[in-house]
């Protein structure tokens, strides 16, 4: 039962003013998220829960009044220190609950809203929990919209507080390892591609608008497409969706020199028996180019599948995370004051962040208690844009639905439309969902 386990690596303490203030160090991937954020660049990603009712918006701010405090991972304000940015525990009244009145992802201003780094919101029937991903990736996101969304459910129904209490559920983990550093195992070679990829261009939806499109998809026909037809997983398969659609909207501007590059970030947790609520995660890439005049889908889905199959697995995994950290480690890179880090990390960004031409995320099944199962309908996940990457895609998925969901500045549609055509030609039936910024 992991709510009720100590965290591996425990918060130090710093004595202050006859009270003790608990701090904790950012993982290795967590570093990189201040120095780049901003208003244009938020790094903050989404995770909603549908339920069967409309939310009240009372019940749901006593519900994050009450579940704020219990998980550790998300009671923190950031802070910058000489060396290193760190974490300091809030202590705060919890953020206030609204509703959601402007578009997912956008930047969250911590002095705005009680130093926290995470926002929740609703809107009609859905719950958003919007989060800075220096807090956590999405496992830790899962884990907190789940809680909130449980405290809810029981502060609405009376049978639920009555039958199932008032604690955290038995699978929720409070572990705070930096499991990047517990598994590293020493230096390892520069695994990366900075090449720049083949990037998507075109005209904005105006006023800085953001589009967001979600598809529903049934998972045991999806399922039978992939193992049935082509022999590949459904990650794969979607991955392979948006490169053929991208080769068949721009064929005359991909080459060998500007390939189309899917960044796919890979939860490292069940490689490395890990249950930690801080970042643990790297980032592979599936990559085309053309080699010849044509290609058809089915040959597209092979080179996806042997590009990613070839790089998701333990070793590999292991040797991008180990750079990572062997840099993190370097001892006079950890005597370099904190403003100078910031310069060198983000030079380093700025040159590899056009290697990829966008990012396709997977976060997998989400499982609920089964006595919250009637009250919950639907999750969905969403993306921020980043720089070079202004489309970008994120899958959910909840009992026998997926939600493939793309976000994007463009007004141009047509690579999700693409996307679904294919699949739609593969006999699946998919419901399409927009904001309506696209009308």
């Amino acid at each position: 039962m992991y709510f009720n386990e100590m965290p591996s690596v425990l918060c130090y303490n710093i004595f202050m003013a006859n009270k003790y203030i608990k701090w904790d160090k950012l993982d290795n991937t967590a570093n990189l998220f201040p120095v780049i954020a901003g208003e244009n660049l938020t790094n903050t990603y989404r995770i909603s829960v549908t339920l069967s009712e409309d939310i009240d918006k009372s019940l749901l701010q006593q519900a994050l009044d009450i579940v704020t405090p219990k998980i550790p991972g998300f009671n923190l304000r950031l802070r910058n220190g000489i060396f290193w940015y760190y974490f300091e525990e809030n202590g705060k009244k919890a953020p206030k609950v609204r509703e959601e009145i402007n578009y997912p992802c956008r930047f969250i201003h911590a002095s705005r809203n009680n130093s926290y780094l995470f926002r929740v919101t609703y809107y009609k029937n859905r719950i958003n929990l919007e989060v800075f991903h220096v807090l956590t990736d999405g496992m830790g996101g899962i884990t907190f919209l789940k809680e909130l969304t449980y405290q809810y459910l029981r502060l609405k129904y009376n049978d639920l507080r009555d039958s199932l209490g008032d604690n955290l559920s038995a699978e929720t983990s409070l572990n705070r390892e930096d499991s990047f550093i517990s598994n590293y195992k020493g230096s390892a070679k520069d695994v990366y591609k900075i090449k720049r990829a083949f990037l998507i261009k075109g005209e904005r939806i105006p006023q800085n608008g953001f589009g967001v499109i979600h598809g529903y998809i049934n998972i045991p026909e999806i399922k039978s497409v992939c193992k049935g037809k082509y022999e590949c997983s459904i990650n794969e398969y979607i991955v392979a969706c948006f490169i053929y659609a991208a080769y068949r909207e721009y064929k005359g501007k991909i080459s060998k020199d500007k390939p189309i590059r899917v960044a796919v970030p890979v939860n490292l947790r069940p490689y490395f028996d890990s249950i930690t609520t801080k970042n643990f995660f790297v980032v592979v890439s599936a990559e085309f180019y053309p080699e010849k005049s044509e290609y058809t889908f089915d040959e597209i889905v092979k080179l996806t599948r042997e590009s990613l199959r070839s790089q998701i697995n333990k070793e590999h995994l292991e040797d991008i995370f180990s750079y990572n950290v062997s840099n993190e480690q370097n001892i006079m890179a950890r005597a370099v004051p904190l403003f100078l880090k910031n310069i060198a990390i983000k030079l380093v960004y700025t040159k590899s962040a056009l290697a990829n031409t966008t990012t396709i995320t997977n976060i997998g099944n989400i499982a609920v208690q089964k006595e919250y199962e009637p009250y919950i309908k639907m999750f969905s996940a969403s993306l921020a844009l980043s720089k070079g990457q202004e489309l970008k895609g994120t899958i959910a998925s909840y009992k026998d639905t997926i939600c493939y969901t793309f976000t994007t500045s463009w007004q141009d549609t047509a690579i999700p439309r693409r996307v679904f055509k294919q699949m739609a030609s593969d006999g699946l039936d998919i419901t399409i969902e927009t904001n309506g910024v696209f009308n």
